[in-house]
């Protein structure tokens, strides 16, 4: 049975926030917390490390590391494990499995799960790589208690650290991890986040307007359509969700917050709905979903977050490391495409007859596009139906 500790709660001198760190029964406190990059500052969740098997891996744990105050808070692991089973399916797993795997094979490997969710592809993956280490990460604390519990007989061999995945850098470098082996990115929202109606991700379901994948910061989504002008809320709707009727739709709720606060995911909803021409919402889904795909981008500072982690992750990885990333729309996706496609290419000038070495590419492609679900597997999981995944190896060092 797996017990989550009650933080302490230093403050960053800088940013004001929380530096709290969260630790299991025999684990110890990894490092120092980090500067914050723009986004919240993490909390480990640690496991006791296991011995160290290869010179390229550090030792992570100071000897002298304090052991941290234990909670009377617990965490049901059997019944947990039957939930975070149950709810989550994970997308392409066998593909993810296949990529990563010639990366994984030394003793001692270590791969980074950046978005952890319930613990699905974390859990294959030590399956799959039995003297593997997984470092999971993830901004959901309410996930993270769950994949603690699907993970639990993996204890030895997993480090999850409450954090967004932009912070990869930071994370590793309190690791004492200088690189990796493997990175995967399952982007988006997840099973958890939608099924759970209080967390207001859903245009189906009437619930609080939220949105956020970490609940203990940030600004809600109630924030958001209730205190943005009609020209900041037109940007987000348009840039964000794509919308066609951004405009109209920001006018509308500038219009209704006049009359009552939005705060009702069920009420936006029709708002939005209602804003959009007839002919139009017969066609392409729900009229609002657009408008929360947005919102939740907005709230949670995805893109902006997404910019910074795949570069990292590309510079994270040793020669022969693999990094894997599942996109759910459009917008995600050409933003990792850009990223591996430069990684790929050469920057020799053209009219040299022979590649500089300093100017060969870095990385290797290892889908040819992006891959998709089978119509199996959308007919299993109907949320596999959107996924993009595109998979690179590192071939050689930055000049």
């Amino acid at each position: 049975m797996t017990k989550p500790l009650t933080p302490c709660a230093p403050r960053c001198e800088a940013s004001g926030r929380s530096l709290s760190w969260h630790t299991f029964p025999g684990a110890r406190r990894t490092g120092t917390s980090g500067e914050r990059l723009g986004t919240p500052t993490h909390e480990a969740l640690h496991f006791a490390p296991p011995p160290r098997t290869s010179e390229r891996h550090p030792r992570t744990t100071p000897p002298n590391a304090p052991k941290r105050q234990q909670s009377h808070r617990r965490v049901e692991s059997s019944h947990m494990d039957d939930v975070t089973r149950y709810r989550h399916v994970p997308v392409l797993l066998g593909r993810v499995l296949e990529l990563l795997a010639p990366a994984l094979t030394a003793p001692g490997a270590v791969v980074v799960d950046a978005t952890l969710g319930m613990g699905g592809h974390a859990e294959a993956l030590l399956i799959a790589h039995p003297q593997a280490r997984l470092i999971g990460i993830d901004r959901d604390t309410d996930a993270l208690a769950l994949a603690s519990a699907r993970l639990a007989p993996f204890e030895t061999r997993i480090t999850l650290v409450h954090a967004v995945y932009d912070q990869l850098p930071v994370v590793l470098a309190e690791l004492g991890l200088s690189a990796v082996d493997g990175i995967l990115f399952d982007l988006g929202v997840s099973s958890l986040q939608l099924d759970e109606t209080e967390r207001g991700f859903s245009y189906a379901h009437d619930a609080p307007l939220d949105m956020r994948m970490d609940r203990t910061i940030g600004q809600t989504a109630a924030d958001v359509v209730n205190t943005y002008s009609a020209a900041e809320l037109t940007h987000v709707l348009r840039v964000y969700g794509e919308e066609r009727f951004a405009s109209r739709i920001a006018n509308a709720i500038v219009q209704e917050r006049t009359r009552q606060p939005l705060v009702s995911a069920s009420l936006l909803a029709e708002l939005v709905r209602a804003s959009i021409p007839a002919a139009t919402r017969r066609t392409g889904g729900h009229p609002a979903k657009r408008t929360f795909q947005a919102l939740r981008i907005e709230v949670n500072a995805e893109l902006a977050a997404l910019e910074r982690a795949v570069p990292a992750a590309v510079a994270a990885v040793r020669v022969g490391g693999r990094v894997v990333v599942l996109s759910y729309q459009s917008l995600e996706d050409r933003l990792v495409k850009r990223v591996f496609a430069a990684g790929a290419a050469s920057t020799s000038p053209s009219e040299l007859p022979v590649e500089l070495p300093d100017h060969a590419p870095m990385l290797r492609l290892l889908t040819r596009g992006a891959d998709q679900a089978s119509p199996a597997e959308v007919a299993a999981n109907p949320r596999a139906a959107s996924v993009r995944l595109r998979a690179i190896e590192r071939i050689r060092q930055a000049a």
